[in-house]
């Protein structure tokens, strides 16, 4: 397994201007940082063509490959905005870790559903948006899984305490300071621009 590192696959994306949003347990982890790593990162990318077309072309860009057990690099594979919008769930690898496509995940009705109540967070120099907890925890109610339902206590109990603390001053106000000192390095995206 890779060790993850999101900065560059964000980047990707946001070069081509992929609109997406960040969900999973990386997602939460964004959220407070006491909860446990998590070895990949997850995304659900809008399904429009156009949005399809720029996506394949991010992927090409990391040269992205099927994960497979037990080969590290991955399968090769042509795609295209049209072949993407066929799979549902794509479990992907590039030189930087491990990342997954879930176009719509479970809980949810995908990426309209998911970029409402996102927020705009940090990685590294790149801003990306990232799910609420509340729609984390909800798409995680749903799916299930052992390994879902395995977190879902740390991660209600993280919904609660940050119900105590308004989202506006533990998540926003930090990343606004950040970026009223440091706005010249991030490279122009429709990130910055609050009505996209």
């Amino acid at each position: 397994m890779k060790e993850l590192n999101p900065e560059p696959i964000v980047a990707s994306l946001n070069g081509r201007d992929v609109d997406y949003v960040v969900i999973g347990m990386f997602a939460a982890g964004l959220a407070d940082r006491e909860l446990p790593p998590t070895a990949d990162i997850d995304f659900t990318p809008s399904r429009t063509k156009a949005n399809l077309d720029r996506l394949s072309n991010a992927l090409r860009d990391l040269d992205a490959r099927i994960r497979v057990h037990g080969i590290d690099d991955g399968l090769p594979f042509a795609h295209n905005g049209a072949s993407l919008a066929s799979g549902g769930i794509w479990n992907l690898v590039c030189t930087y870790g491990e990342f997954d496509l879930s176009f719509v995940p479970s809980g949810t009705n995908g990426y309209d559903d998911l970029i409402t109540n996102s927020e705009r967070r940090v990685i590294g120099n790149e801003l990306v948006p990232v799910a609420d907890l509340a729609d984390v925890v909800r798409s995680k109610t749903a799916a299930g899984r052992p390994k879902d339902l395995a977190v879902l206590p740390l991660l209600a109990d993280t919904l609660e305490s940050l119900a105590d603390h308004p989202p506006a001053y533990v998540g926003l106000r930090p990343l606004a300071e950040h970026l009223g000192s440091h706005r010249s390095e991030y490279r122009p995206t429709r990130l910055l621009d609050p009505g996209h």
